[in-house]
C-alpha cells in the first residue's frame, strides 16, 4: 500500500479511537449527586417588646401674636404739631412717653377760663357763708353759691383732661405697628391715629384634636389670678430664623374654652415672655412668625414602645413567636407620632415583632430571623466539618 493512502486510513482511526476512550473514561465517572432545591423561609427582621415610662411630646403649631394692641384714636379735635421720631412703623416706646402731641392752645385757654371762674366762685361761695353765719343771707343763696362754685370746679377738671389729651401716649412699653396720620394733620373725637401693642408678652394660639387634650393639662379658667399667672404646661417653641432653628420657651396660660365648629379643635394659648427681648439676651421672637410647639404632656405608666414602621393599619402587628411563625395580633394604641406608636395591651414584653415589611402575611406563616440564621450557619458549619473529617 501506497503512505500516502495509509496516511488517510490512519487519521480517522486516531480520532475514532480518541471518542472512544472519552465515552469509556465519562461512563466510569461517577454521577454528581442530586440535590432537592430547598425553599428558604422569608429572612425578617424583629425587635423584642420591653415596658417603659413615657412622657409624651404634644406636637402643635401657630402663629405670634400680640397680647396687647392698642387702635389709637384722638379723643380731642385739633392739628398734629409734634410726632415722636419713635412713632414709625417697628418703633419702640416707653410706657407713658408722649408718641404726638395735639395743639393745645385752645385746652390752655380753656384751663386758664376754668380757673379764673373757680377763684370767682370761691370768693363768692365764702362771702355768702359768712354773710348767712352773720344772718344776713339766706340759706338758699348759700346753697345757689356752693353749686356754683362746684360747677365751676367740675369745668375745671374738665378743661384739665382736655388739655392732657393733648398728649398721645400709651399706658405700657410696646412696638408701633402701623401710623395712620402725621405732623400737620388736622384730627377729630374718634379719628385713627396708629396701632400700636405691648412688647412684654406675646401669645400663640394652638390648636389641639380632643386626642391630644387627653394628653395635656389644661389650666382651669379658676386657676387663673388676678395678674393672668398661671401654672401650665411647658411649651418649647421653634422657628427658622436666617437659616437657622431657633428656640424660645413658652408657657400655656389658657383654654378658649369652645370647640371650632369647622376644624373641630380646640385652642390652647401659650405666652412667651419678652419676645422681641428688651431686657434679654436671646433671640428676638416678631409677632408674626410661624413657630411648631412641643407642649410637655402627661406621664403614662407600662406601656410598650414599638416602631411606627412596625403598625400595620391603626392597631396591628406581626409577632414572630418562639418558634419563628408569624402571628398576627390587634393592639391597643394609646398614641401615635412619627416615629413610635405606644401600645398599652394586645402585646407583652419580651415578645418580638417584626419591623419588616410582608405583603401577605398570615397567621402560623413560617420566617427566618438573625437568630435562626445564625443556628442555620452553625448546623452547615457543623456538617461541613464532619464531612472534612470523614474524608
Amino acid at each position: 500500500m501506497k503512505p500516502v493512502h495509509r496516511k488517510w486510513i490512519l487519521i480517522p482511526g486516531i480520532v475514532v479511537g480518541a471518542a472512544a476512550l472519552a465515552v469509556a473514561v465519562s461512563q466510569l465517572k461517577p454521577e454528581p449527586q442530586k440535590k432537592d432545591d430547598e425553599k428558604l423561609d422569608l429572612l425578617v427582621e424583629v425587635v423584642p417588646l420591653e415596658v417603659s415610662t413615657e412622657s409624651f411630646k404634644i406636637r402643635s403649631q401657630g402663629t405670634v401674636r400680640p397680647r396687647t394692641q392698642t387702635i389709637l384714636s384722638a379723643e380731642i379735635s385739633g392739628s398734629i404739631v409734634s410726632i415722636s421720631p419713635k412713632f414709625i412703623a417697628g418703633g419702640i416706646f416707653q410706657e407713658g412717653e408722649v408718641l404726638m402731641r395735639i395743639d393745645p392752645t385752645n385746652y390752655t385757654v380753656a384751663v386758664d377760663k376754668a380757673d379764673a371762674l373757680v377763684r370767682q366762685r370761691q370768693i363768692e361761695y365764702d362771702g355768702a357763708k359768712k354773710l348767712r353765719s352773720q344772718g344776713y343771707r339766706a340759706e338758699s343763696e348759700f346753697a345757689s353759691a356752693a353749686a356754683a362754685l362746684a360747677s365751676a370746679q367740675a369745668e375745671l377738671v374738665s378743661a384739665r383732661r382736655n388739655l392732657e389729651r393733648t398728649f398721645i401716649r400709651l399706658p405700657y412699653e410696646g412696638m408701633v405697628l402701623s401710623k395712620d396720620t402725621d405732623i400737620g394733620q388736622f384730627v377729630n373725637p374718634g379719628s385713627q391715629l396708629g396701632v400700636a401693642f405691648a412688647t412684654d408678652r406675646a401669645e400663640v394660639r394652638l390648636p389641639l384634636t380632643d386626642l391630644d387634650l387627653a394628653f395635656v393639662e389644661m389650666p382651669k379658667a379658676t386657676e387663673i389670678s388676678e395678674t393672668g399667672a398661671v401654672d401650665g404646661p411647658q411649651v418649647r417653641l421653634t422657628a427658622v430664623q436666617k437659616g437657622k432653628r431657633v428656640a424660645w420657651d413658652a408657657q400655656i396660660v389658657r383654654s378658649e374654652g369652645v370647640v371650632d365648629e369647622r376644624s373641630r379643635v380646640t385652642y390652647a394659648v401659650a405666652h412667651i415672655a419678652d419676645p422681641y427681648q428688651l431686657h434679654g439676651n436671646g433671640s428676638p421672637l416678631p409677632v408674626g412668625t410661624f413657630v411648631a410647639a412641643d407642649i410637655s404632656g402627661t406621664t403614662v405608666l407600662d406601656v410598650i414602645r414599638i416602631p411606627r414602621t412596625a403598625l400595620r393599619g391603626a392597631d396591628q402587628v406581626l409577632i414572630v413567636n418562639d418558634e419563628s411563625k408569624i402571628e398576627i395580633r390587634n393592639v391597643d394604641v394609646v398614641r401615635s407620632d412619627d416615629m413610635y406608636a405606644y401600645v398599652s395591651g394586645g402585646v407583652s414584653a419580651g415578645e418580638r415583632i417584626t419591623t419588616t415589611a410582608i405583603e401577605a402575611p398570615v397567621n402560623g406563616m413560617s420566617v427566618r430571623t438573625a437568630d435562626t440564621l445564625a443556628k442555620e450557619d452553625r448546623e452547615s458549619d457543623g456538617r461541613i466539618a464532619s464531612r472534612i473529617e470523614e474524608d
